[in-house]
């Protein structure tokens, strides 16, 4: 989202603000904080000072740049705290989800380079990042994975003896709700001579609101007074084996620095109950937890385009209006991927389920089978935590749930972790799922129509993190295909793969008159339909332009099929690298993998070139 400057500069928002002065150039805290034990050195007066600091610089530079916004204001003096007890790298210190690192990053020497370029090429990741640091141990931005870190690393630790090296998980609230924390719990809980200190960072938060029995536990704990020995006995995590300590409020320093240093001292596994306040410190960040986890890059009114998420929202609506049996899951993230205007209008229809997307993805097969029709809306990242679910408990079944795959391709700033660029190659291997990536507007509204008109099966229908462009006519409909530009001449077929029909479509431009080109959009891209096929066999060479890794995905379909392989007719593929790509700007990511226009061209060229000097020769 992007912030009005009224916000961005609200009035009060830090007691210590620097008034647009460098920091470095303040005789204050921060501006000697060039490694952690920096942080251990200073008195206990300057504290509060730093903390101002630090919040002023989270504001200064998130609501300018982007990012994620409030969880970092909720987290300062509890980091700050945490690296006055604990001596990072020698001790572990593991953060779930890493969304929450940014006062980390700054703690351990890399303020500087915060102020200066976070999220951007060349700057600073959003997330921890080993590249950068010693100290990010794990580039976690998937939640619920730290505490199985947290065991395989105090496992190492005990058979290499050397146990007076601290292991800490900080987790929020949200990421205790997936699956995986238990199970790591279940195994940390069991092996008392094996120190895992976990500190439940308790905002009432994931993305959203917390939700689940669990979410009702940590209510009823808080209920008791701040520091409380044992404000309910036993609680879940005693009974798991856990000691306790708790609650503490995570916004005085020194208490929280107290109850860390008694969780050390137990040596044993521990949970370190730390309540603290999404967006602390700056009110209108506080008063809209959600609106505010992360904002995007100020920009104006003018510039602002309706995004692919926003036409979702709108169709979906409109299509619950009509079908009684459409229902909605989300996995904590109900505004991002555009169902909170699906739970506004329908409340009893729409269900979050927390951070548990392998949960959503098998509660939705329960649904369908008892004949309704579940849209599951997930980005396409975190889909890969539920393929085993989407593989066997829907596929298995041939059940009609629809998976709505938002943030597919290349998200930007985000970075590897978020990057969309494997839904279609695991897609690809469920039999009888179907596939639609729209292209533009009407594209969107009218594939996931029939996807959710779709009964015989699962289907699923993926789109960017963009604005959405100009509409891209068809000049032909045959079945499901749309053929958007057509060569008199046919001897190259752009096959393109849903947003990227608009730089195929200048790319066959900048080719006309040498090379005759045609460009189609499969619409239902995997599957390749009869009709594509067909396409495919009236030309000498295909190229397959998809916004995913190359390997198993749409051009690989299209390879392999009989009907093209059978009779020669090459395939070249254009895709994303298959690589962990870093964060930037997606035009520019898009651009440095060879996929624009200028880049498709130059590849049918050069192919059709090579395939006729070699019919020539033969």
């Amino acid at each position: 989202m992007s912030v009005p400057d009224s916000i961005a500069r609200e009035p009060g928002a830090s007691s210590t603000a620097l008034a647009g002065e460098p920091l470095a150039r303040v005789n204050r805290p921060l501006a000697g904080i060039h490694c952690a034990e920096d942080v251990r050195d200073l008195p206990a007066d300057q504290l509060p000072i730093l903390a101002e600091q630090i919040r002023q610089l989270l504001l200064d530079t998130v609501l300018a740049g982007g990012g994620h916004l409030g969880p970092n204001l909720g987290v300062v003096e509890l980091t700050i705290a945490l690296h006055r007890v604990f001596q990072s790298p020698e001790d572990f210190l593991l953060f779930d989800t890493g969304h929450q690192t940014y006062v980390h990053k700054m703690l351990t020497g890399r303020w500087h380079a915060f102020a200066d370029g976070l999220r951007r090429p060349g700057g600073l990741s959003g997330y921890p990042d080993r590249a950068e640091s010693e100290h990010d141990i794990i580039e976690n931005s998937h939640a619920s994975t730290a505490l199985s870190y947290a065991d395989g690393i105090a496992k190492a630790l005990e058979l290499h003896d050397a146990r007076n090296r601290a292991v800490v998980a900080v987790v929020g609230d949200g990421a205790m709700t997936g699956g995986m924390a238990f199970e790591a719990l279940n195994n940390i809980g069991a092996a008392p001579q094996r120190p895992v200190i976990i500190v439940l960072n308790d905002n009432h938060h994931s993305y959203s609101p917390t939700v689940g029995a669990l979410a009702h536990h940590l209510t009823a704990l808080r209920a008791a007074p701040l520091g409380a020995a044992m404000p309910m006995s036993p609680n879940i995590f005693q009974l798991l084996g856990l000691d306790y300590i708790g609650p503490i409020d995570g916004h005085d320093i020194a208490a929280t620095e107290a109850a860390l240093r008694r969780a050390r001292g137990l040596s044993r596994p521990v949970v370190v109950h730390v309540e603290t306040i999404k967006g602390h410190g700056h009110h209108t960040a506080c008063a809209h937890a959600e609106r505010m986890h992360a904002v995007e890059p100020l920009v104006s009114a003018a510039s602002k385009r309706t995004s692919w998420t926003e036409v979702f929202a709108e169709e979906l609506v409109d299509i619950g209006a009509v079908r009684h049996d459409i229902v909605a899951i989300t996995a904590a993230m109900p505004g991002p991927t555009g169902l909170s205007r699906f739970a506004e209008r329908f409340p009893r229809r729409c269900y979050d389920v927390g951070i548990a997307e392998q949960h959503a993805v098998t509660s939705a097969a329960g649904l369908a089978m008892v004949g309704l029709h579940p849209v599951v809306a997930i980005y396409s990242t975190f889909l890969n935590r539920a393929f085993d679910q989407v593989l066997l408990d829907v596929g298995l079944h041939h059940l009609p749930v629809t998976f709505v795959l938002d943030r597919a391709g290349v998200t930007g700033p985000d970075g590897p972790s978020h990057h969309g660029m494997w839904d279609l190659t695991l897609l690809a291997t469920v039999p009888d799922m179907r596939v639609a990536a729209p292209r533009d507007t009407s594209s969107l509204r009218e594939l996931l129509n029939a996807a959710v008109a779709y009964a015989d099966g699962p289907s699923a229908v993926r789109f960017p993190k963009a604005s959405v462009g100009p509409d891209i006519p068809a000049i032909e409909r045959i079945d499901d295909l749309d053929v958007l530009q057509r060569a008199d001449d046919p001897q190259v077929l752009i096959v393109a793969v849903g947003p990227l029909a608009g730089a195929a479509v200048e790319a066959a431009q900048l080719l006309a008159g040498a090379v005759g080109v045609t460009v189609v959009d499969p619409r239902w891209v995997l599957p390749p339909s009869a009709a594509l096929r067909a396409e495919c066999r009236r030309h000498r060479l295909i190229v397959v332009v998809e916004d995913n890794v190359g390997v198993g995905a749409v051009g690989a379909a299209i390879a392999r099929d009989p009907a093209i392989s059978e009779v020669g007719i090459p395939v070249h593929v254009m895709s994303l690298p298959h690589c962990y790509l870093g964060h930037g700007d997606r035009a520019e990511i898009l651009t440095a993998a060879g996929l624009c226009a200028t880049d498709i061209a130059a590849i049918a060229r050069a192919s059709h070139v090579a395939l006729t000097d070699r019919a020539e020769n033969s």
